[in-house]
């Protein structure tokens, strides 16, 4: 029989902490010999992850046909076939924070800045306020929980100062998570340095020794791995192995990524960890939330794909504008396709990352079924600006309390923020308001 290890165990090693998934020797029936059927469940948290992508969609392509349990996915979610009974779509709710109303122009950072508060920004270049994020307010009640109470990612570096949209602070537009109503919560765009936060890696001296002597962090904890090996059983084994090639090849495709950057601009210095190519960036941003999660280093975690108003051009699949740009399309037909093409790359990459997190098994499920992960934008229709019927997927079951595979229409100017609080309430931290609350979201189950 396998010898009993704690939820917290972590491998160890030359000043980096490693952390461990979910095991069966960590369950209470591996520490206590007379524990019940009743009791001989492990502690399995929810987690949340909340992905914003700018823009909006082209509304007709995105929306479902059908309602409730006998639907249908559009053409826009048609990569997320193989997940449509563990997600729900959901439409109807809006930000009206994000309106206009007396302060003009400046939607897209409006957008960005009330995607995760639903809170109004104060129209500002230097003296922002905005609100609390539903991440952070998760994140507060959580903290000592986990090693990291969240982790805030993205793919596109941060802009604090300055104008970004018509008068509007770029903190508005480079931020979705926000600690306080004056603080954005700084996001990490380099995978290696997230890796390494995820991995807590010791020192910097520590960190230049294990590239000097190039060592992978497994290279680092190898000796406490292999000791740990030997006193599991055969199931827990199995999934330590594939634990340890997940992250090996994690921090392989980090490397090559960067060597490839690097070959691609030999006479520019590239930052530390620079990813150039979007949907390897996006993947392993993806894959980065997905080891926070499986190991219980996180358990709410966000990631900005751009910011809000961004102008990427996706020339790997045939967009040579930008984004922004595009997005203004006055119905030209040329111009709506090219957008369709990206709206639906976009759910591409969101689908690896459920099928990362479907991959890992949590107890009698997968980790996606202990998540929920929220995929959206603050706008709706990118040509009129629309704050209304925002384009919202809401994956996972958040252990059981979310009933999936249903396409929930709801009533209509229904707030966000009645998202949030439901959010909160399944991930055991509740809030009576957040933004413009007007109570939950009952139809979420």
């Amino acid at each position: 029989m396998s010898q009993p290890i704690s939820r917290r165990t972590m491998l160890r090693g030359a000043g980096l902490a490693m952390g461990l998934p979910l095991l069966e020797s960590m369950t209470p029936i591996a520490r206590s010999a007379f524990a019940s059927s009743a009791t001989a469940v492990a502690e399995k948290p929810v987690r949340m992850a909340c992905i914003f992508f700018p823009n909006g969609v082209i509304v007709p392509e995105w929306k479902p046909t059908g309602s409730g349990d006998d639907w249908q996915l559009s053409t826009s979610l048609k990569p997320l076939a193989p997940f449509k009974s563990k997600i729900n779509v959901i439409s109807g709710l809006a930000h009206d924070n994000g309106r206009a109303h007396k302060d003009g122009a400046g939607d897209h950072a409006r957008g960005g800045a009330t995607f995760l508060t639903a809170a109004r920004p104060v129209k500002t270049s230097s003296n922002i306020k905005l609100g609390i994020s539903v991440d952070q307010v998760a994140a507060s009640q959580l903290a000592g929980k986990t090693t990291l109470p969240s982790i805030e990612l993205g793919l596109q570096g941060s802009r604090n100062a300055g104008s970004c949209d018509s008068g509007y602070s770029c903190a508005y537009s480079s931020n979705i998570s926000w600690r306080s109503e004056t603080q954005p919560m700084p996001k990490e765009v380099s995978p290696r340095m997230a890796f390494e936060r995820m991995f807590d890696t010791g020192s910097d001296a520590a960190r230049r020794e294990r590239d000097f002597y190039r060592k992978s962090i497994l290279d680092v904890v190898a000796a406490d791995a292999k000791r740990l090996m030997k006193n599991v059983g055969r199931s827990d084994q199995r999934k330590l192995d594939e634990y340890f090639t997940s992250v090996s090849e994690i921090e392989a495709r980090i490397l090559r990524s960067e060597q490839a950057d690097r070959a691609a601009m030999p006479d520019l210095e590239v930052p530390y960890g620079r990813v150039e190519a979007f949907r390897e960036h996006a993947r392993l941003m993806y894959d980065i939330m997905a080891v926070g999660f499986q190991t219980d280093t996180t358990r709410v975690a966000t990631l900005m794909l751009d910011s809000a108003g961004g102008s990427r051009r996706y020339s790997e699949i045939g967009v040579k504008e930008g984004h922004h740009q595009l997005s203004h399309h006055r119905n030209q037909e040329e111009q709506v396709a090219q957008l369709k093409k990206i709206d639906r790359y976009l759910v591409e990459q969101f689908a690896y990352f459920l099928e990362r997190l479907e991959s890992i098994q949590e107890g009698e499920g997968t980790l996606l079924d202990q998540s929920m992960v929220l995929y959206g934008s603050g706008i709706s229709d990118g040509n009129r600006h629309r704050h209304e019927d925002l384009p919202i997927v809401l994956a996972g079951g958040a252990g059981g309390q979310i009933r999936t595979g249903r396409y929930i229409e709801t009533k209509s100017e229904r707030p966000m923020a009645n998202l949030f609080l439901s959010m909160l309430d399944k991930m055991g931290t509740p809030a009576e308001s957040i933004g413009d609350s007007s109570g939950r979201l009952e139809e979420l189950g």
